[in-house]
C-alpha cells in the first residue's frame, strides 16, 4: 500500500479501548518524572504503567497522538495487521499542531514512548485464585523511515521545515487494543469535541465521562481522591484539585459533554457528581 493511500472521509468519531481508558497511562503534563504509576483498577485488576529506562512517561502531547493513531487505524478500516502508515508533516496537520522540526522531534518522541512504555497489568482470578500478570504498550512496532528520494521535491514547500527529511512512520496497533475493539470492549468520542478542548485534563476527562456513559451512567459520582487517581493528577489537598478541575467541567458542559458537574462532601470526603448529558450532534457539529 503507498503512502498517499486512498482518501477517505475524516472519522468524526473514534474507538478507544474502554479497558486501558480507565487506566491513567498519560499524565498530564509533559514534565520528566519517570517514576512509574500505578492503579488498582474496579475489577481488582492491578495496573503499572512503566517508562522505558531513561525515558519519561507519556504526557499531554502523547495522549493527543494515541487519540490520532486511533482515528487512522479506524479510518484504514482496521486493519488485521494493526499497521498505520502516514507522513509525519499530515500526522501533525490533523492534530492541528504547528509543523517545524520541533514538533517532528516532538512526534518520533511520542511514538517511541507509546512503544516503549509498558502496561503492566495483574488480574487474580477468584477471591483466592492464581494471579497472572502480563504486559501490553500501546504500539508494538513505530518506526520512521527516511523518505524516497523522488518525494523530495515537495520539501521546498514547507520552508518552516528545518529537518531536511520529516519521515514516513509505520506504526502497529498493539494486538490487545486491537482484540477488545473487534470485541466491541470500546467508547466512542467525537474528534471535533476532543480538539476543539484546549485542556489536556478536560480531553482526558472527556474520555473518562465516555468510559461512564458507556457503562450506561447518567449520573456519575466519583471521589476525589479516585478522579485524581484516574486523571492522574499532582494536585493532592481538595481545594487544588477544585480549581484545576473547574475550567475542564466548564470546557465540558460548553461542548455539550456534561449537563453539569458538582463537587459536594460528605463528611470528610469530597465526590463530584457528573450529569452526562444525552448522545447526540455536540454543540458546533452537524
Amino acid at each position: 500500500m503507498t503512502v498517499v493511500a486512498r482518501r477517505r472521509a475524516p472519522a468524526r468519531s473514534v474507538l478507544l479501548d474502554k479497558w486501558l481508558e480507565a487506566v491513567p497511562v498519560f499524565r498530564l503534563s509533559d514534565s520528566a518524572e519517570d517514576g512509574a504509576l500505578t492503579f488498582l483498577g474496579d475489577d481488582g485488576t492491578r495496573w503499572r504503567v512503566l517508562p522505558a529506562p531513561g525515558e519519561r512517561l507519556p504526557g499531554t502531547f502523547d495522549q493527543d497522538v494515541y487519540v490520532e493513531l486511533m482515528r487512522r487505524y479506524q479510518e484504514g478500516g482496521a486493519p488485521g495487521d494493526g499497521l498505520v502508515t502516514f507522513t509525519l508533516h499530515a500526522f501533525l496537520r490533523s492534530m492541528g499542531r504547528r509543523v517545524d522540526g520541533r514538533t517532528y522531534e516532538q512526534l518520533r518522541g511520542a511514538l517511541t514512548r507509546l512503544e516503549r512504555t509498558s502496561i503492566e497489568y495483574t488480574r487474580t482470578s477468584g477471591h483466592d485464585g492464581p494471579s497472572e500478570t502480563r504486559r501490553t504498550s500501546i504500539v508494538s512496532v513505530a518506526a520512521v523511515e527516511r523518505r524516497r528520494l523522488s518525494e523530495r521535491d515537495q520539501l521546498p514547500l514547507f520552508p518552516t521545515v528545518t529537518t531536511p527529511d520529516p519521515g514516513i512512520a509505520r506504526v502497529t496497533i498493539a494486538p490487545l487494543i486491537r482484540e477488545h475493539l473487534a470485541g466491541q470492549d470500546s467508547i466512542a468520542i467525537s474528534v471535533q469535541t476532543y480538539l476543539a478542548l484546549q485542556s489536556p485534563v478536560a480531553r482526558r476527562l472527556y474520555r473518562l465521562v465516555e468510559v461512564a456513559r458507556a457503562d450506561d451512567m447518567v449520573a456519575w459520582r466519583v471521589s476525589l481522591d479516585r478522579l485524581r487517581e484516574q486523571l492522574p493528577l499532582i494536585q493532592r489537598f481538595p481545594s487544588h484539585l477544585q480549581r484545576v478541575l473547574h475550567p475542564a467541567h466548564m470546557m465540558l458542559e460548553a461542548a455539550g459533554v456534561l449537563r453539569g458537574a458538582t463537587f459536594r462532601q460528605q463528611q470528610r470526603e469530597w465526590f463530584v457528581d457528573y450529569v452526562v448529558a444525552p448522545r447526540g450532534p455536540r454543540r458546533g457539529e452537524d
